[in-house]
C-alpha cells in the first residue's frame, strides 16, 4: 500500500512539473466584445496583408504565429479561419461521393430510360469539383470587420 501511494504521489508530482501553459489566439470583436479562443496546434487558414495564404497547424513563437516554418506577425493578418481536419475530410467525401452517385445515376438513366437524364452529369461534375477544392464552411474573422487578433497564454 505504501508503494502505491508513493508511486501515485510521484506520478502526480511529475505531472505538475511537466504541465505547461498553453498559448492561444484570442479573436475579439471590438464592437460587441465577443471572444473566440483558438488553442495552439489547431488547423487554421491565414491570409496576410500581402495576399499570401497559409494553412496548417499553427504554433506560437514570441508574438508571431508559425505555420509551415513561416513566421507571421499578428499585425500582418488580414483574416483568420478555422480549418478542422475532420470537417474538411467529411465535406470533401460527401461532395465527391454525391457527385459520383449523381453521375452514375445520370449515365444509367440516360442509357436505359431517357436520354435527357444525361444532363444529371452536369451538377455531378460540379459536386466533384467543389469537393476537390477543400470546402470550408467556417467563419472568416476579418480585420476589416473589426476583429482583433492577439496571442494569449492560458493555463491548462
Amino acid at each position: 500500500m505504501k508503494k502505491a501511494i508513493i508511486l501515485l504521489l510521484g506520478i502526480l508530482f511529475a505531472n505538475i512539473l511537466s504541465a505547461q501553459e498553453q498559448k492561444a489566439i484570442r479573436i475579439t470583436k471590438e464592437d460587441s466584445q465577443r471572444e473566440i479562443l483558438i488553442k495552439e496546434n489547431k488547423r487554421i487558414i491565414i491570409e496576410t496583408v500581402d495576399d499570401v495564404k497559409f494553412s496548417g497547424r499553427y504554433s506560437v513563437l514570441q508574438n508571431e504565429i508559425v505555420i509551415n516554418d513561416v513566421l507571421i506577425p499578428v499585425t500582418d493578418i488580414k483574416y483568420l479561419k478555422r480549418h478542422p481536419a475532420f470537417s474538411s475530410i467529411l465535406t470533401t467525401f460527401v461532395f465527391v461521393y454525391g457527385g459520383f452517385v449523381t453521375a452514375t445515376m445520370g449515365v444509367a438513366l440516360g442509357v436505359f430510360v431517357d436520354p435527357n437524364a444525361f444532363y444529371l452529369t452536369i451538377p455531378a461534375l460540379g459536386l466533384i469539383y467543389a469537393g476537390l477544392q477543400k470546402p470550408n464552411f467556417h467563419k472568416k474573422y476579418r480585420v476589416e470587420k473589426n476583429w482583433m487578433f492577439e496571442i494569449v497564454t492560458i493555463p491548462e
